[in-house]
């Protein structure tokens, strides 16, 4: 297969929780496939270093602070994208958290709110937002990052489980709505060593139970969301794809 496939020259992408984790090496692959990239992150400071190393690569960077589970932050982050670069042909909608509730009875609304907000609310009006316009106009792409923790939930994830597995959900829908010119994709991950598997007990830093056995490598996200936010997917919408080692 040619590599012109996966050649992203010419196009702007828009990667939410972009400044660190996945959504960092998301970017960096993005800049080194030839696209010029909207950088956000509700941390300025953080997409503004990142855009640095992008403009570096000889790549386009805006940087933006926005927190995605905010209604009006979202309208505000699709305007500046389109005010600085006219057209936004792939959006992943990267941001997340997945804080650890005492129990489901001891979830405080705060938490479940905050949760639902950023992996769920913020995906649909972006995705919305964006997706009307690719449709309107020339088409694009669009990846809702998800989770293992959808496809295997347990206790005291319970609003992250639930906004993931409505994150997939919304996939369907969008991929339907704005067919056929634009592409709306899952893109199911598992454990990767990112900032948050600081935290994790030292064991599983090594080891997971999966097929690879392991926990992934950050870089190891690229090759899938590139495959996705190219022409290499052109047949490919609607769908979901796990890059969690095979968990079982």
């Amino acid at each position: 297969m040619s590599t012109d496939l996966f050649d992203l020259t010419g196009k702007v992408a828009l990667v939410t929780g972009g400044s660190r984790g996945l959504g960092r090496e998301i970017v960096l692959g993005f800049a080194a496939a030839g696209a010029d990239v909207v950088i956000a992150s509700r941390k300025l400071d953080a997409c503004e270093v990142l855009a640095k190393e992008v403009e570096a690569m000889g790549r386009k960077a805006l940087p933006v602070a926005a927190h995605v589970g905010h209604w009006d932050e979202c309208a505000a982050l699709v305007e500046q994208a389109y005010t600085a670069f006219g057209h936004v042909d792939v959006l992943v909608n990267n941001a997340g958290m997945s804080p650890l509730a005492p129990s489901s009875a001891e979830t405080s609304e705060e938490l479940f709110d905050k949760v639902i907000g950023v992996n769920f609310k913020g995906p649909f009006r972006l995705g919305s937002l964006i997706g009307q316009r690719m449709h309107e106009g020339d088409g694009g792409s669009i990846i809702n990052v998800s989770s293992s923790g959808a496809l295997f939930p347990t206790p005291r994830f319970g609003p992250y489980a639930g906004a993931k597995a409505a994150l997939n959900a919304l996939t369907t829908v969008l991929a339907l709505e704005y067919a056929p010119n634009v592409r709306v994709n899952t893109l199911s991950a598992g454990p990767f060593l990112t900032d948050i598997a600081k935290h994790w007990p030292e064991p599983s830093k090594r080891t997971w139970k999966n097929a690879a056995g392991r926990p992934g490598n950050p870089p190891e996200i690229v090759s899938t969301a590139l495959y996705l936010a190219s022409p290499a997917s052109s047949y490919t919408t609607g769908s979901l794809i796990r890059v969690d080692g095979g968990l079982h």
